[in-house]
């Protein structure tokens, strides 16, 4: 279960911008997900849910998860398609010669501040 490793250094990440910025309470954290990131949604939400409690600065502060598409691109045709509907393999060339564009990133978009 590695949601709980991002978490907690997420949650170390986020005190210390808290810090720097003299915030004394983070109310809510919105969170890019790739889709093939290999990060478990639901097992990532209670791993936030118990790890943000023990924290004074993000008690009770809302996790808000936005799904980054995995795309990825054929290089011999140069087309973009759907990495998850198709895998590794081009559907309009039958290239294997492809590389994933986006859906493996994990950041943080937002931070909300009360």
């Amino acid at each position: 279960m590695h949601e709980l490793g991002i978490v907690f250094h997420m949650v170390d990440l986020l005190e210390e911008v808290a810090a720097e910025q003299k915030l004394t309470r983070i109310s809510k954290v919105v969170v890019d997900l790739g889709e093939v990131s290999g990060v478990v949604t639901e097992v990532f939400d209670d791993a936030w849910t118990w790890a943000s409690n023990r924290s004074d600065v993000l008690r009770g502060a809302e996790l808000e998860v936005h799904q980054i598409d995995a795309v990825t691109i054929c290089n011999d045709c140069g087309k973009v398609y759907g990495t998850v509907e198709h895998g590794r393999t081009c559907p309009h060339c039958a290239s294997g010669n492809t590389e994933l564009l986006r859906g493996r990133e994990m950041e943080i978009r937002e931070i909300e501040a009360c």
